[in-house]
């Protein structure tokens, strides 16, 4: 499980590398960093509607104009860009695809780093990230891990069985059992991975600010949903 004592590591680390000095004779101009983590039930189209999300935000600049940037399947790159890991790792990072046997061959035959350190390492790379703001972070337990961070919206994606079926079947070329399969999977596997690994329940309506059912909205209302919630979220 990943402790408060790292969330309150990765939040000092934080507050100093945003403090900036002021100028004599200068107001300081106060710029909120905010972020997004967006946890999802599979087929509910999280992918795009980050995208979206991301090109809507940035339509809408609230004073920091740098662009803003997804990541997803990327994450772990830079994961493992930033802690010095080697990159052909990624290939094998996934939410709850490593065995319990492959952590322990890897803490007995030093094979590559376990999981949980691997996980530790993500959780600091995401701080820092939403640190400096304009970050939308899918999966990979984002919500956890960044959940003291102040400006950090945190948002989980649903929709009925049914229509994630039908849309994973269309987005994979699958047939309609293959289509269930693999809803029943991914959502079983994200379930275990936050229990397993992070200590708590992907499901539960109180990790997020906002539970959006995109089989109500299309993915641009969605993503104007969550995005206008970004922008009217207040500092703690």
């Amino acid at each position: 499980m990943i402790t408060s004592e790292s969330a309150e590591h990765c939040l000092s680390f934080i507050h100093t590398q945003l403090q900036t000095p002021v100028k004599s004779g200068e107001f300081e101009k106060k710029v909120v960093h905010r972020a997004v983590t967006i946890s999802r039930q599979a087929g509910c189209g999280a992918a795009a509607v980050a995208e979206k999300l991301a090109a809507y935000l940035q339509q809408h600049p609230s004073g920091d104009n740098r662009p803003w940037t997804v990541y997803d399947r990327n994450l772990m790159n830079k994961v493992l860009e930033d802690h010095d890991l080697p990159l052909r790792l990624a290939k094998s990072l996934h939410e709850d695809r490593v065995s319990q046997l492959e952590e322990i061959l890897a803490d007995v035959f030093d094979v590559r780093p376990p999981v949980r350190t691997v996980i530790q390492h993500a959780g600091e790379t995401m701080c820092r990230l939403a640190g400096r703001g304009n970050v939308i972070f899918v999966g990979w337990g984002s919500s956890v891990l960044t959940a003291k961070l102040p400006q950090v919206l945190h948002v989980r994606l649903v929709a009925p069985l049914a229509t994630r079926i039908e849309r994973a079947r269309q987005a994979y070329s699958l047939t309609e059992n293959e289509a269930h399969k693999f809803c029943v999977s991914e959502d079983r596997a994200r379930k275990r991975y936050f229990r397993k690994y992070l200590g708590a329940d992907v499901s539960d309506p109180l990790l997020y600010h906002l539970i959006v059912n995109t089989g109500r909205l299309d993915y641009d209302q969605a993503a104007k949903l969550i995005g206008d919630t970004v922008l009217n979220l207040h500092s703690d």
